[in-house]
């Protein structure tokens, strides 16, 4: 699993290359500026962060559920298993969301292709690890898991930690640095009504 978890980091590390490489040295297509001329950013204070919570509680409702299960605590688990997977659902919900109500699109020059790639790359991997803890959730049910027999459960932790991170850098980058000011000050006007 920790050699799974580190060629995932390798696949995403490709995308925030791809990012860098782009807003560090915008090009004379891109108006030499980022974002990019015509490309108004989301306001990272708004459903991004609120993801960002959502997210990082959904990690600590985890390894809530897993003390549960060290514990013996019946109970605990099943509690820290469903606020899990019922903020993981939001968390996605919200992704589509902001999808749906943005100005650009993942045609709309480097920026829309980096920003869609890898915020969707990880909105797969959210799906991914929710599918995985709704699994493990049904094995528990099924009394599959003791205090000292749960590696499937472990794992499924360890993948939803590893989403918890990337999506930390994720928000810093693209949405918080990356978020720029667009030169036209009515569209960021625009761009903070929106959001």
């Amino acid at each position: 699993m920790v050699l799974f978890i580190v060629s995932e980091v390798m696949l995403f590390f490709a995308f925030f290359w791809a990012y860098f490489h782009s807003c560090l040295n915008p090009t004379v297509d891109l108006g030499c500026t980022w974002p990019p001329i015509g490309i108004i950013p989301m306001n990272p204070w708004g459903i991004p962060l609120l993801n960002t919570i959502i997210l990082l509680t959904s990690g600590a409702t985890v390894t809530w559920a897993h003390y549960g299960v060290i514990g013996g605590l019946r109970r605990q688990m099943i509690g820290g298993f469903l606020f899990t997977i019922i903020l993981a659902a939001i968390f996605t919900g919200f992704q589509g969301y902001e999808y749906v109500h943005a100005t650009f699109s993942i045609s709309d020059s480097s920026y829309g292709s980096t920003f869609y790639m890898a915020t969707g790359l990880h909105g797969f991997h959210v799906l991914v690890g929710t599918i995985f803890l709704a699994v493990c959730f049904g094995r528990h049910l099924s009394y599959h898991f003791t205090r000292s027999h749960h590696i499937g459960f472990e794992c499924a932790i360890w993948y939803w930690h590893f989403v918890d991170v990337v999506w930390i850098f994720l928000f810093i980058t693209i949405y918080w640095w990356g978020h720029g000011y667009p030169t036209d000050p009515a569209l960021y006007a625009d761009s903070i009504l929106k959001y």
